[in-house]
């Protein structure tokens, strides 16, 4: 069922047809001797699909900030997406709850549409936000498609999977949701958005076993370069 490729084939022939006809003992001159050690076949690699699926903290006082910069950044990895085919989607987790501002997409312009109102404030219910894109990955698994969860938070929570206030609590959660996504295997980077590097932030891309990138003053242009560079080293290294 191989596709022998014709040209290739006969270059690894080649440099034997002396040495082959003399074994053969002569012959037409012009036959061409092909052995099964030449055969050369083309092999296509199928590339599947790519979810980028952003997970963004939008709690506490910069979130506002934190979600336009997402959005640019999403805004511009669709029009990079667009010619490869793949997909985005944006999950925001603030309060007590993480909702999906984008379900996976390749429209810039229902991207735009989705991203228009964005909301913010509250505490910071992280464990949520990571169940919430491990959902997500899972259906965008299901699919044939390949996810990669982009995590921008502090990794400071402070609100429990049961939408109870308490650091401790909400940090052993958050640790436990990371630990699920590391267990799916499903490829992940963690933007730290702080102002400098913090341990609770490394400590959850280290459960993920994501990519850390401390990006304190990232713009969208710089985050959407980090993201590509970052998922393309995942796929490169498997």
């Amino acid at each position: 069922g191989a596709r022998i490729n014709i040209l290739a084939t006969l270059r690894a022939a080649a440099p034997w047809q002396l040495i082959r006809r003399r074994e053969a003992g002569g012959g037409r001159q012009t036959a061409v001797h092909i052995r099964s050690g030449d055969f050369r076949v083309n092999r296509y690699l199928q590339r599947a699909e790519t979810t980028t699926i952003f997970v963004v903290d939008a709690s506490g006082s910069s979130a506002l900030h934190r979600l336009a910069e997402a959005k640019g950044a999403v805004e511009l990895l669709l029009a990079d997406c667009y010619v490869r085919r793949d997909r985005v989607a944006v999950i925001a987790f603030h309060g007590q709850v993480a909702e999906t501002l984008l379900p996976p997409t390749r429209s810039l312009a229902r991207a735009k549409r989705s991203l228009a109102g964005l909301p913010g404030g509250g505490g910071t219910p992280l464990a949520t936000g990571i169940d919430a894109a491990r959902g997500m990955a899972a259906a965008s698994a299901r699919r044939g498609e390949t996810p990669v969860i982009v995590l921008l938070t502090d990794g400071r929570a402070n609100v429990d999977r049961s939408g109870l206030g308490g650091r401790v609590s909400a940090a052993t959660d958050a640790l436990s949701a990371a630990r699920s996504i590391c267990g799916d295997n499903v490829a992940a980077i963690l933007i730290d958005t702080s102002n400098s590097k913090q341990p609770q932030a490394e400590s959850l891309a280290g459960a993920m076993r994501a990519i850390y990138l401390p990006l304190p003053r990232a713009d969208s242009a710089v985050l959407s370069r980090a993201v590509l560079g970052a998922a393309k080293a995942l796929q490169t290294h498997g």
